[in-house]
Formats: C-alpha cells, sequence, structure tokens
C-alpha cells in the first residue's frame, strides 16, 4: 500500500513538472501564464515535501545534507523517549496494577480449573504431576527414621500386657485343645505307617533287653521276649498309640479332660510367671536388635512405591480420588468468603511483586528488538507501516502547491 501511495505521489510531482515545462513555451497566453503560476507552486511544493519526507528517513539524493536522515541520526534519543514513554505513561506500574486490581483473579482460577479439570490435558497434566511426585520420594531418607520409631515403638510394648493378652486370646479360641488334637493327629499318621511298626517293634525288644531283674522274673522275661518278634511286638504297640490317640480326641475322654485342665492351669500360672516375663522381654529386645529391619522396609518400600505407580496410571486413581478430591476442594473454596478473599489478597500481592520486579523489562525487551534491526530495516518497517500518509504529504503538497498558485496568480492579475 505505501508503494502505491509513493506511485502516486511521483505521478502527482511529475504532473506539476510536465504542467510547468508544457506553458513556458506559452508566456503571453494569459491562461497558460495563469496554469504556470498554479504548476509552478505546485512542483515547488512537491519538490519540498519530497525533500522533507526523504529527510526524515535518509539524505535526500545520497548527499549529507545537515539536518536530513533523522531517523538514523536521532535513533537513540527516538527509542530512550518510546521506551520512556512504554514505562512511564502508556505502561506504568501504577496503570497495571489498577488493571489487574479490577480482575477477580482468583475466581477466574477457579471457574478455569471447575471447566477444564475433566479435559484431557488436564487429565493428563495430573497424571504425571502424580507419577513425579511418587518416583521423587525419597525413601531411603526416610527408612532410617522409620527403622528407629518402629523400634522404639516394639520396645516400648507392655510385655506383660502383651503376655496375658496373648494367654486370654489363647484359652478363649481354645487354642490349648486345637494344638492337642493336632499333635494327637501327628501321633496317629506316624503310627499308623507300616515302617513304625518295625521301629517300634525293635525299640521295644532293645528296651526288655536291657532290662535287668532278679532270679524268675528274669527268667519269665526272657522267656516273654523270646516268643515274640519286632513285628508283632510293634504291631501291639502300634495298636496301643492309635487306640490312645482316638481316645483321646473324644471330648468325654477322662484322660483329655484331665490333661488339657492341666494345661490350662499351667497357662493361667504363666501370667505370674517372672521367669517367662522375663523371656518374653529379652525376647523382644533380641527381635528389634537382630532382625533386618532396614532391608526389609526397603524391599516393602519399593514395592509399595512400584504398585503406587502402577495405580497412578489408571482410570481408577484419577476417576475415584483425583478429580473428586479436586471438584470438592473447588467448591469448598469457592464457599468460604474468607478463603477467596485470603487467597485473592495473595494473588494480587504475587502479581503487583513480579510487575515491580519486571516492569523494568518492558522497556528493555523493546529496546532490545529495536537495536536487533540494521538503519534500513527499521526505516523499511516504519515506511511499510506509515508510508503511504507520509506520500500522501507529498501529493497533497503538490496539490495545495498548485491551488495556491492558482490563488496568487490570480491575486496578481487584480494588482496594476
Amino acid at each position: 500500500m505505501s508503494g502505491e501511495a509513493k506511485h502516486i505521489a511521483g505521478i502527482s510531482l511529475g504532473v506539476m513538472a510536465t504542467g510547468f515545462v508544457a506553458t513556458l513555451p506559452f508566456p503571453d497566453v494569459a491562461a497558460a501564464k495563469f496554469l504556470q503560476g498554479g504548476f509552478e507552486a505546485g512542483l515547488v511544493g512537491g519538490l519540498a515535501d519530497w525533500f522533507a519526507v526523504t529527510a526524515l528517513f535518509r539524505h535526500p539524493m545520497g548527499l549529507p545534507i545537515p539536518h536530513t536522515a533523522l531517523l538514523p541520526r536521532n535513533r537513540k534519543r527516538i527509542t530512550d523517549a518510546l521506551v520512556h514513554t512504554l514505562e512511564n505513561d502508556w505502561l506504568n506500574k501504577e496503570s497495571i496494577e489498577e488493571k489487574i486490581k479490577q480482575i477477580r483473579i482468583t475466581e477466574k482460577v477457579l471457574t478455569l480449573l471447575e471447566k477444564e479439570v475433566e479435559s484431557p490435558q488436564v487429565r493428563s497434566a495430573l497424571a504425571l504431576i502424580s507419577e513425579q511426585v511418587v518416583q521423587q520420594i525419597d525413601i531411603e531418607s526416610m527408612l532410617p527414621v522409620i527403622e528407629s520409631k518402629l523400634k522404639e515403638y516394639i520396645k516400648s510394648i507392655n510385655t506383660a500386657g502383651l503376655l496375658h493378652g496373648f494367654i486370654d486370646k489363647a484359652l478363649g479360641e481354645q487354642y490349648e485343645e486345637k494344638v492337642f488334637d493336632f499333635l494327637l493327629g501327628k501321633v496317629s499318621d506316624w503310627a499308623i505307617r507300616s515302617d513304625t511298626r518295625h521301629k517300634l517293634g525293635s525299640m521295644a525288644l532293645q528296651a526288655l533287653e536291657n532290662i535287668e531283674l532278679d532270679g524268675f522274673m528274669q527268667f519269665a522275661l526272657k522267656s516273654f521276649a523270646g516268643m515274640l518278634n519286632e513285628d508283632k511286638l510293634g504291631g501291639v504297640l502300634q495298636t496301643l498309640l492309635l487306640r490312645g490317640s482316638d481316645n483321646l480326641r473324644r471330648p468325654e475322654n477322662k484322660n483329655r479332660q484331665a490333661f488339657l485342665a492341666y494345661v490350662r492351669r499351667e497357662i493361667e500360672e504363666a501370667r505370674e510367671s517372672e521367669g517367662l516375663l522375663v523371656t518374653f522381654e529379652k525376647w523382644k529386645y533380641n527381635l528389634v536388635e537382630e532382625v533386618q529391619l532396614h532391608e526389609r522396609l526397603s524391599d516393602i518400600a519399593r514395592d509399595l512405591r512400584k504398585q503406587a505407580l502402577e495405580f497412578v496410571r489408571t482410570d481408577a486413581y484419577m476417576d475415584q480420588f483425583v478429580l473428586p478430591f479436586l471438584r470438592r476442594l473447588i467448591q469448598k473454596v469457592r464457599a468460604d468468603e474468607k478463603m477467596m478473599a485470603r487467597l485473592e489478597a495473595w494473588s494480587q500481592r504475587q502479581i503487583a511483586m513480579l510487575v515491580e520486579q519486571n516492569h523494568s523489562k518492558i522497556g528493555k525487551l523493546v529496546r532490545e528488538n529495536l537495536d536487533k534491526l540494521d538503519n534500513e530495516t527499521l526505516i523499511e518497517m516504519m515506511e511499510d507501516k506509515i508510508g503511504k500518509d507520509i506520500q500522501w504529504i507529498r501529493v497533497n503538497g503538490a496539490v495545495c502547491g498548485f491551488l495556491i498558485g492558482l490563488a496568487l496568480v490570480t491575486i496578481k492579475s487584480f494588482i496594476p
């Protein structure tokens, strides 16, 4: 557009020059003389404005005429004036802060969060943040503290209370009967095996041979042992064991009841056993000192981190935990007027500090961008933006000069 205006300005100047030259051969023709005055004034006006416009940006015709090429010669002053105007008039700190105060920052942020919380971008960002949080947790640095606290807790456990609780639990759940029945079951399983018969018979015969009696009793024992072999004697003992264990399983069995009653009395008496209490106390401290808690805790922590990372990557984590939490948080903050006021005041202070710290960068940025441009590039940019209006000054100068010249010729014609 500036090129078109420049072309029109050149045509206007050419018209004036052509008109002036065309009227020179007719000095005695009134109309020619009248037009000559207008063309002459228009030519002078056009040339003068051309000189003025050109002098703004460069030396006319390349001649270093004083007070021309104003923009290149005064570039620093123009830049300083522009920066000063921006910093102190158009974009001063007070006006920026005043405009910011008119904006309800907290409300706008909450509205934006509420609107965008379901967007894929926010979901992706929240998932990424969650992963980074889990990965950045320095578990190893916390393990010594956790280990120390766990050991302190174990040492602080009331051993007597723990023992009494264990006894109450054992008696309440009838563990003595369950253990007794378990052992009887193991005895029956062992006794019923074929190799057990041989072992029992062999052990019994060896025991009979080692018994020393007097006179007839020794003879009778030897005779009895000679009548039996390992298999027969083992079978007798095997049958006795199986029948005995089966009888002891029956709740009404007197021997069972007597044995369990004895066990219960011993368990009850263990409540007041100082020796047992000391043993438990030693066991507790040995457990604390000997168990490799650090390694175990480290394994648990790594496993927890792995499970946490897998969980935060699922849709369930986002849909069931994160997003509902954010919605509740936004609603809670919005419903709390005092909190909203505090957040707004904090936001305004932060932005005011930001403006205070970075306001000078506005002018600095403008100056840096202008300094990056050489004179020719800067002139081309300005001519591109304002060249159209500037070139019309030349057109107006030629036209106005032409009209003024006609007016002057007319006035001169009336003067004798």
